[in-house]
C-alpha cells in the first residue's frame, strides 16, 4: 500500500508549525495506524531527518496517549483508539491528514503530542473519594444497586483520551467531566463529596479554558469508548443541586 501523509510538525510549544507531506510505501493492511508511523519514522531515521513525534503508550486501546486527529475525525475513520485503527480502514493511494488535538487547553509539545494534563488536574481537583485508611471493608457492607453499578462501570470506561474535546466545535470537556462526576456519583463511596466534588470539577474545568456544552453530540460520536451523553445531563442536575445547597 503506498499512502500520501500529511502531518503536521512542530519543533516545540514556542516553534510555528506546519504541514509537511511525505510518500510511505510497503505499508500492510495489517499494521496498526502507530506501526504506519513507526515506518515513516524508520525511513526518516535512515535519511537523518527528525522522525515525527507521537505519544503512545499501552496501545491496546486502553491509556488513551495516542490520540491523533486523522482526516479531520478524531481517532480516525472507526469508532476505536488510533491504536487500535488498522491500515485496512484505508486503501492505495490514499491521502491522510494527522494533526494533533486542536484545543487551547491541550497545547502541542512537538509535532502530534499535546499537553493533556489540564485533565489531571480536573481529576486532582475533586475526581476522586476521600476514605479512612486500613484493611480493606467487606465488599458486601456497601451494597451497590446493580442498575447503579453497572453504570458506574459503563462511564469509568473513560480513558481521558480528549477526543470528546477535540471533536467538539466549543472545544468542552463536559462529556469527560461527566463520565468522572457521574461515576463517583452511582456509588455510595461517593456520596459524602457529591456537591463539593461537582463544584470544584466544574470550576477547574472551566479554568482550563475550556469550552461549554450546547449539545451538538459529536462528544459522544467521537467517544472511543461510547460514553453516553447523558452524563452531561447527570452534570448539569448534580451541579444545580449543588447551587441549591449555596455551594
Amino acid at each position: 500500500m503506498k499512502l500520501t501523509l500529511n502531518i503536521w510538525r512542530q519543533a516545540n510549544q514556542q516553534a510555528q508549525g506546519a504541514m509537511r507531506t511525505y510518500e510511505l510505501d510497503g505499508v500492510s493492511e495489517d499494521m496498526s495506524f502507530l506501526e504506519m508511523l513507526d515506518h515513516l519514522n524508520e525511513q526518516l531515521n535512515e535519511k537523518g531527518e527528525d522522525p515525527v513525534a507521537f505519544d503512545h503508550d499501552c496501545r491496546e486501546g486502553i491509556c488513551g496517549m495516542c490520540s491523533l486527529m486523522i482526516n479531520g475525525q478524531a481517532h480516525g475513520p472507526e469508532v476505536t483508539t488510533t491504536c487500535q485503527l488498522h491500515m485496512r480502514s484505508f486503501k492505495d493511494g490514499d491521502t491522510i491528514t494527522i494533526e494533533p488535538w486542536r484545543a487551547d487547553p491541550f497545547p502541542v509539545l512537538k509535532d502530534l503530542v499535546v499537553d493533556r494534563s489540564a485533565f489531571d488536574r480536573i481529576i486532582q481537583s475533586g475526581g476522586y473519594i476521600s476514605v479512612n485508611t486500613g484493611s480493606a471493608p467487606e465488599a458486601n457492607n456497601l451494597p451497590v444497586a446493580k442498575e447503579k453499578a453497572d453504570r458506574a462501570f459503563d462511564v469509568a470506561t473513560c480513558i481521558g483520551c480528549g477526543a470528546c474535546v477535540a471533536a467538539c466545535p466549543n472545544g468542552s470537556a463536559s462529556l469527560f467531566l461527566g463520565a468522572k462526576i457521574t461515576h463517583l456519583g452511582e456509588l455510595p463511596q461517593g456520596q459524602p463529596e457529591r456537591w463539593t466534588r461537582v463544584v470544584d470539577m466544574v470550576a477547574q474545568h472551566d479554568h482550563e479554558g475550556f469550552g461549554g456544552c450546547t449539545n451538538i453530540g459529536e462528544c459522544t460520536a467521537a467517544c472511543p469508548k461510547e460514553i453516553p451523553l447523558d452524563v452531561i445531563s447527570q452534570l448539569n442536575k448534580d451541579l444545580r443541586t449543588a447551587m441549591r445547597h449555596g455551594l
